[in-house]
């Protein structure tokens, strides 16, 4: 568990680690960069690598010490719907994500087929948020997937946003975050993409959050949109 600087919430918790890239939205990986990083560093969780997908039992205890409610992030180190995640292991997560309706439990895919295969295995309660990422038109039926599922909360992470996604079906979406791509070399975010979400998300009747311009400083960049700052969020449900 470590506090997170991601603007969306406030935690991370990781209970799997390593990933694979399966989409353009893959390319400059943050936590590919990250696992590097805590790879130099000695931490043992991360010794194996971001190649090496594994599920990590001892992770599985850290919700219940948290001694007030949080928002939390599952898995910003790796996807909970890889492949290589056992059926078994998945609903461990879940168990203990049921287990602590006092917090909100943020799962992001970009795996949107194996969760709709899974999700009527799992128990969805209120406090488990689940996302797909969408960073292009090419991967645009993920939401589709996510639609069907039974998540009580369902939202959409458009970050790194590469291109336009115009005439977004919103219907049963909770949530939408955008954002640009960072890094030494991002690929640009046409503003017009952005406003285009936004009055999309108006008309859906769905929460907008924008997260960040990107760019090679992000934080020079901002996150000022029509000049404000857009923070909404979905209800949290009582239990």
């Amino acid at each position: 568990m470590a506090n997170s600087t991601i603007e969306w919430t406030e935690l991370t918790w990781n209970p799997t680690t390593g990933c694979s890239k399966i989409s353009a939205g893959c390319k400059f990986c943050y936590a590919e960069v990250m696992t590097r990083r805590l790879k130099g560093m000695g931490q043992e969780k991360y010794k194996d690598g971001f190649k090496v997908v594994k599920p990590h039992l001892e992770s599985l205890n850290i919700p219940y010490s948290w001694k007030s409610s949080k928002v939390v992030f599952v898995n910003s180190m790796s996807d909970l719907f890889h492949k290589n995640i056992p059926l078994d292991f998945i609903k461990q997560v879940f168990h203990v994500m049921n287990d602590n309706p006092q917090h909100v439990f943020q799962v992001l895919t970009k795996r949107a087929e194996r969760l709709f295969e899974l999700h009527k295995e799992l128990k969805w309660t209120h406090n488990i948020w689940m996302g797909v990422s969408v960073e292009n038109e090419k991967v645009i039926d993920r939401i589709d997937f996510l639609r069907k599922t039974k998540a009580k909360v369902k939202f959409l992470s458009l970050e790194p946003l590469i291109g336009p996604l115009p005439n977004l079906n919103l219907k049963k979406m909770d949530w939408v975050i955008v954002g640009g791509e960072s890094g030494h070399k991002p690929r640009p975010m046409n503003p017009d993409w952005v406003l285009d979400i936004q009055e999309q998300c108006v008309k859906a009747d769905a929460a907008f959050f924008f997260k960040q311009w990107g760019g090679r400083n992000k934080k020079a960049s901002g996150r000022l949109l029509n000049g404000r700052t857009y923070d909404e969020m979905p209800e949290i449900m009582e239990i």
